[in-house]
C-alpha cells in the first residue's frame, strides 16, 4: 500500500491528556481495534506538532495544566481546523458539556468511561471527519476548475447559476447572445458539468467569498 493510500484510508486518533496512564490505556484500546493512536501530554505539545493529514478525531481531557481541552477546541476552530473532538473528563459539569457540544464536539464523556462507549464516540468522530474531508475535496475540485475560467466565463457562470436566460445575460454584460452561448459552453466543459443543474450545484459549492468576488 502506498503512503497516499495509507493517508486516505487509515484513521488516526490524537489523544491529549496529562495523565500518562490514561493516555496509555486509551492508546491501547484504540490499537486493540486496529485504530492507530498518537498521545500528547498537553495541548501545547499537540499544537507544536504538525497535524497529520489523515482522517481521525481528537480525544481530549477537559482540564489539564495550562490550556484546557475547551481552549484547544476554540484554538482549532479559530485556525479553521474542524477535527472532530471527543471530550473526556473526571470533573465535568453541565455548563462545560453544553459549551463543548455547542462548539461541535462529538461527545462529552465522564471518566471512568466504558470502553465501548468511548469506541462508539471515536468511530462516530472518524466517520464525521471522513465525510468532512470528502466534502472538502469536492469543493477544492470545483475551486480548481473555476480557476481555469476567464473573468468573462466566471461572470457568465454566475448569471447562469442565478437562472438568467442567455439573452438576459447578453444584455447585462453588453455582449451578443451568440457570445454568451460560446462562453456558457466553455464554462460547462471547464467545470465538467453535464447539465445546467450540475453547473448550479458546482457554483453553490464554491466558497461564498469566491462566489461574491468572482475571483480567486
Amino acid at each position: 500500500m502506498t503512503n497516499t493510500a495509507i493517508s486516505e484510508d487509515a484513521p488516526l486518533v490524537l489523544i491529549v491528556d496529562d495523565d500518562v496512564e490514561v493516555r496509555t490505556a486509551i492508546g491501547e484500546l484504540m490499537e486493540s481495534v486496529g485504530i492507530e493512536a498518537e498521545s500528547y501530554g498537553s495541548t501545547r505539545e499537540l499544537l507544536d506538532t504538525p497535524l497529520p493529514d489523515r482522517a481521525g478525531c481528537l480525544v481530549l481531557d477537559v482540564r489539564m495544566p495550562g490550556s484546557s481541552g475547551l481552549d484547544l477546541q476554540q484554538q482549532l476552530a479559530s485556525a479553521g481546523i474542524a477535527k472532530p473532538i471527543v471530550f473526556l473528563t473526571g470533573h465535568g459539569d453541565i455548563p462545560m458539556s453544553v459549551q463543548a457540544m455547542k462548539a461541535g464536539a462529538i461527545d462529552f464523556l465522564t471518566k471512568p468511561v466504558r470502553d465501548q462507549t468511548l469506541l462508539d464516540a471515536v468511530v462516530a468522530g472518524i466517520e464525521q471527519d471522513r465525510a468532512q474531508r470528502a466534502s472538502a475535496r469536492v469543493v477544492q475540485q470545483h475551486v480548481d476548475r473555476f480557476a481555469t475560467l476567464t473573468p468573462r466565463e466566471g461572470q457568465v457562470m454566475r448569471e447562469v447559476a442565478r437562472g438568467r436566460l442567455n439573452k438576459q445575460i447578453a444584455y447585462d454584460l453588453g455582449i451578443t447572445e451568440i457570445t454568451v452561448k460560446l462562453h456558457r459552453s466553455n464554462v460547462m466543459k471547464k467545470m465538467q458539468a453535464a447539465s445546467v443543474g450540475e453547473l448550479i450545484r458546482a457554483w453553490e459549492k464554491l466558497p461564498a467569498q469566491l462566489r461574491e468576488s468572482g475571483t480567486l
